[in-house]
């Protein structure tokens, strides 16, 4: 890429996706955890993660 204002807009976006990404990386559990997940019943759980594919 050519130097321009561009390029340098580019760059920064860049460095913030770094730098979020690096701050967010030991917040796995949190980012993943889904309230819907947490309300389903064991049963349903079960059932959904051992249908068959067809």
């Amino acid at each position: 890429m050519k130097p321009s204002s561009y390029y340098e807009r580019v760059m920064d976006v860049m460095e913030e996706l770094v730098k979020f990404t690096l701050l967010t990386r030991n917040c796995a559990d949190y980012r993943v955890d889904r309230y819907s997940e947490r309300c389903e019943s064991a049963e349903a759980l079960s059932q959904r993660l051992n249908q068959r594919s067809i």
